[in-house]
């Protein structure tokens, strides 16, 4: 049984602060092969840097996904050529700095980790269906265990990419819309899908944003500047148990946990 752990994307001082305090927990109580997390909101809510990184590596990840919001922190083009463990958005042009995909090593263990972002609301990449394609033909066949990070805004996208690798990779999860789905399952080819793991960061912003910001957008729909929200945070995870021998799944389980609520142990 190899087990993924991978926790949603995290937002902020708040998130970065949820994940130290829950990840101890977690591997505790699971013991992942692997820990993934998005990283692409963790600095002030836009995109990583190389010291977040750091400290997200030295609480036990494992490797870090992106998405959109991959460039918005300059510091990024200083270290994500060096960085083997992080990947962005395969389907950025030809020539975009970092990689698309990695293969991480742990406990003995193998998983490739591919990332993807939706074109459906969202700029114009490449296409990822494609993109998946061409991936996996580049792939040996010793490589079993894949998991996707699919980045999109639209459901009907997210799903149709889990359609599309079902049997040909361990787990299909997406990411970006911040809010946890209720549709986890292991799709009839024997792939774990979930439409969007959700977030790690304030629990009463709206997607991690200050919420008085961002109801003067909707009311007004004049410029306003977007801060990260502070207060408590919550929690989204899941976890993901697949077979050894044809990488795909078992089992796939959400994790919630708000900060005032007690962690069962």
């Amino acid at each position: 049984m190899l087990k993924i752990l991978f926790i949603g994307d995290i937002v902020g001082s708040v998130g970065r602060k949820a994940l130290a305090e829950m990840l101890p927990r977690l591997k505790a109580r699971h013991q992942p092969a692997f820990i993934l997390v998005n990283g692409e909101n963790a600095a002030h809510g836009r995109g990583i840097t190389e010291s977040i990184a750091k400290s997200f590596f030295e609480l036990g990840v494992h490797g870090i996904t992106l998405g959109n919001h991959t460039w918005d922190n300059r510091e990024i083009f200083e270290f994500i050529e060096r960085e083997k463990r992080i990947v962005r958005p395969a389907n950025f042009p030809d020539g975009t700095p970092g990689q698309g995909w990695m293969t991480l090593k742990a406990n003995g263990k193998e998983l490739t980790v591919i990332n993807l972002q939706g074109r459906t609301f969202l700029p114009p990449l490449d296409c990822p269906f494609a993109k998946a394609d061409d991936i996996l033909g580049q792939l040996s066949a010793r490589s079993k265990a894949i998991f996707v990070d699919f980045h999109a805004e639209a459901t009907s996208e997210k799903i149709a990419m889990g359609w599309h690798l079902d049997g040909r990779v361990s787990a299909v999860v997406g990411t970006h819309t911040h809010v946890q789905t209720n549709d986890g399952r292991v799709l009839p080819g024997g792939t774990a899908y979930l439409t969007d793991v959700g977030m790690v960061g304030p629990r009463d912003g709206v997607l991690g944003m200050d919420r008085h910001a961002v109801l003067q957008k909707f009311r007004t729909q004049m410029p306003v500047r977007f801060t990260v929200s502070e207060g408590k945070w919550h929690f989204h995870a899941v976890l993901i148990e697949l077979e050894e021998g044809t990488g795909l799944a078992r089992g796939i389980q959400t994790i919630r946990q708000d900060e005032e609520d007690p962690f069962m142990e």
